[in-house]
């Protein structure tokens, strides 16, 4: 197998800067060394590769034709360098990243991603707070230093991350959506789909009574799972153990939602790490945990509840 002579990243440094500069004298200034020192390195490199890479006169220092094929080559070993360099450097940032997020996200997608971060990024410390997002942005600096919220279609202002379709979820066991008046599981006030859930059964004319609110995602699923009352979920992270419901069901339709991304306006290191990997992996759906999900299908008929 034919072996080739290795290329000296410093070398290859001392080459750039000269045909850059197009003289000696100038590329010593810049490389902070001196012109001897410069063209001692031209010189080896030259000896290792075995051609001549520039053409002196007294006037001028030009690339040869050699010279012209080595540049492209030598700018990308060197970005390449510097690259790895700093990407090695990176594992050693350090510091607290405050982040908040929706329940059902901070439950089922974010958890995996995190590992992943930290893995790579083993000395930043991650604070999660879970809850309704719709006051987060506006702590940010103050209280957080990410946050993933939820807005309505085209009205967030962070990044975009994901569109989520709201749907209608009940047990998998009760047809509770035969109920009148409906019985509904709900988020407290501030929550967009509380407000949705809430205009969708009036514009419908549907009756239908409050029938429990929850601020954790576990204590509205577990009451919708046990037939008690129908709620709202994301079709992204819709609970295993429920049913969805539609139209067919005699359900109103309801609106998507964006799912964005805010930054602080003074945003560390740490923080910007994670952000961009939050964007990219959220971005890229096949990196998402997988979340079985029901069908839509007839539910047994049990003895009606008031």
């Amino acid at each position: 197998m034919m072996t080739f002579p290795a290329l000296d990243p410093e070398l290859l440094q001392a080459f750039v800067a000269v045909a850059d500069q197009r003289s000696f004298t100038r590329a010593a200034a810049a490389l902070n060394r001196t012109q001897s020192a410069v063209s001692m390195q031209i010189k080896r490199l030259e000896d290792r590769v075995g051609v001549e890479l520039f053409h002196r006169t007294k006037a001028n220092v030009d690339l040869s034709s050699a010279g012209e094929g080595l540049l492209g080559y030598a700018r990308r070993i060197l970005t390449l360098n510097d690259e790895a360099v700093a990407r090695l450097r990176e594992h050693k940032v350090a510091g607290v990243v405050r982040l908040g997020v929706m329940d059902d996200y901070g439950t089922a997608i974010l958890p995996p991603l995190l590992a992943s971060f930290l893995a790579s990024y083993p000395l930043i410390h991650v604070e999660m707070e879970t809850g309704l997002t719709s006051g987060m942005p506006a702590r940010l600096g103050e209280a957080y230093d990410l946050v993933i919220a939820m807005h309505p279609v085209g009205r967030g202002d962070g990044e975009f991350l994901r569109r989520e379709q709201a749907v209608w979820a009940t047990s998998a066991e009760h047809p509770v959506e035969q109920q009148d008046p409906l019985p509904v599981a709900l988020y407290p006030q501030g929550c967009l789909f509380r407000k949705w859930a809430m205009e969708a059964l009036d514009d419908a004319k549907r009756r239908w009574r409050l029938a429990f609110v929850g601020h954790s995602l576990a204590a509205v699923e577990a009451i919708a799972a046990q037939g008690l009352a129908v709620t709202v979920a994301k079709r992204g992270t819709f609970p295993a153990r429920l049913r969805a419901l539609g139209e067919s069901d005699g359900m109103p339709p309801l609106p998507p939602a964006d799912i964005c991304l805010h930054r602080a306006a003074k945003l560390s290191h740490a923080g910007a790490l994670l952000a961009d990997h939050l964007r990219m992996t959220i971005l890229d759906e096949t990196s998402l945990p997988h979340r079985e999900r029901h069908p839509q299908r007839p539910a047994k008929r049990n003895k009606m509840r008031d």
